[in-house]
């Protein structure tokens, strides 16, 4: 009887579904979380490239993102505990939907020129982003299966990244006959304001991790929910982290060089419509370089910890070599001895270089955040972990970015800016070493998360 009713229930139960494109794929969420981040972040990325927020005059824009990279570094941090606690709907939408307000913000300051507006807006934004990139880097580390982390990284990159690539020609395009124009028009402004309301809605569409099943039927966490005690004492354990703190200065590097690419490159140098265009290419890049590292990550060697020797490896010698041809770029002009606009039409070879240089400057930015990335999801293998991981992450990067761009406020020497970009980066390589000899496992060795899924998977049956 026992058996018989044993077979029925067997029988009863479908078999699972392996498809790739099951909405509660690990394929299928991470190109969601990455839609929604074309939409949001791509533009937001999009507008800031094109260098002081679009504006003629820079201040406005510099002292938006100093509170909202302020912002950002403390809601960074809480984030992936909020994460947890809040579940991802409901963290991504209210993360979301502050991004709208940011490019309105500038909508306004194109007509009042009032800055407190964009000020208070950009520390708004600061808290949603904390919110938005904490659940985005659990989901992006945590859903995927543990040897295919690198491919998934590239593949959310590469969608967030076309954001920065369409969100480019908007500006291009809607400015192309305006080449003397110094601020963008307002229907730029309210082409990011679509796109950024449409992204906060499409987050609701995200499953929460113990929803998501792999191919391999396993779950991305068993837990169903947490506690704020619980986050808040994982949190403050996260500054005692050995292996955060060896990624601490390789995270507030990675964004530290935005005000500089941005406002003092892409913005001193080119004038509107063609900051345009090299916005479009910049994220171009940043997709060329995610893939060719992702892949390298994943599949150039079969131990783990020597495809992220490598990986460092090509990260630091063209990160070298980049850097030395701004070097020489730089010296070509000054704060204080601007050049004279180039325009990609117009100013014929010599704007070939700059452009180069620019471009390469995307693909550096994308291979370095891919390797961190990639860094993080080798450290565990479940949701809660990996949004406290990545919420750390997101809080030391953006507590750097917001100290640049304050800094550029004060009106630094350019070439003191390059130094400093170049020095934070090399200072980061040398820890990421240490961290795969101490921390990375080969692949048939596991990870932290996999082994506390397989306990809490225990407790659940």
């Amino acid at each position: 009887m026992g058996f018989q009713d044993n077979l029925d229930q067997e029988s009863a139960t479908p078999p699972p579904n392996k498809s790739l494109f099951r909405y509660n794929s690990p394929l299928v969420q991470v190109s969601l979380i990455g839609l929604v981040c074309f939409c949001c972040p791509g533009m937001w990325c999009a507008l800031t490239g094109m260098g002081g927020g679009g504006q003629m005059d820079p201040t406005a824009a510099n002292n938006a993102n100093t509170a909202l990279f302020a912002t950002f570094a403390v809601f960074g941090i809480l984030g992936g505990g909020i994460y947890n606690v809040l579940g991802p709907r409901l963290t991504l939408f209210s993360g979301c939907s502050t991004y709208a307000l940011y490019a309105g913000s500038f909508l306004y300051y194109n007509h009042y020129h009032h800055q407190t507006f964009a000020i208070i807006s950009g520390a708004i934004l600061g808290v949603g982003a904390g919110f938005l990139w904490a659940g985005e880097g659990a989901i992006m580390t945590s859903y995927p299966p543990h040897d295919r982390k690198g491919v998934y990284i590239s593949l959310f990159w590469s969608i967030f990244s076309m954001g920065g690539v369409i969100g480019g020609f908007i500006p291009f395009i809607l400015n192309y006959n305006r080449s003397e124009a110094g601020s963008v028009s307002d229907a730029t402004y309210i082409g990011f304001m679509c796109f950024m309301a449409f992204g906060a809605l499409l987050s609701l569409a995200i499953l929460p991790p113990s929803k998501v099943v792999r191919d391999d039927g396993t779950r991305c966490t068993e837990v169903e929910f947490s506690s704020v005690s619980t986050e808040a004492t994982e949190i403050l354990k996260l500054f005692l982290n050995w292996k955060m703190l060896l990624i601490a200065p390789a995270a507030w590097a990675s964004n530290f060089f935005f005000c500089y690419q941005f406002t003092n490159v892409n913005g001193a140098s080119f004038n509107l419509r063609t900051r345009g265009l090299n916005s479009v290419f910049y994220w171009v890049a940043q997709i060329l370089g995610s893939i060719g590292l992702g892949y390298v990550l994943d599949f150039s060697l079969s131990s783990r910890k020597m495809r992220g020797y490598v990986g460092i490896a090509i990260v630091a010698l063209l990160g070298t070599a980049i850097w030395g041809g701004g070097l020489a770029n730089q010296l070509k002009y000054s704060r204080r001895d601007l050049p004279e606009k180039l325009d990609f039409k117009d100013s014929g070879a010599d704007y070939a270089g700059p452009f180069v240089l620019y471009f390469s400057y995307g693909l550096l930015d994308a291979m370095l955040q891919t390797l961190v990335y990639w860094f993080i999801g080798c450290l565990a293998d479940d949701s809660e972990t990996l949004s406290r991981y990545t919420g750390f992450y997101k809080g030391v990067q953006s507590a750097g970015a917001a100290v640049a761009w304050q800094i550029d406020t004060f009106k630094v020497p350019f070439l003191s800016e390059l130094i400093v970009n170049w020095s934070l980066m090399t200072v980061g390589y040398p820890l990421l070493l240490v961290l795969v000899k101490f921390a990375v496992k080969d692949d048939e060795d596991g990870e932290e998360g996999a082994e506390k899924q397989v306990v809490a998977s225990s407790f659940a049956h």
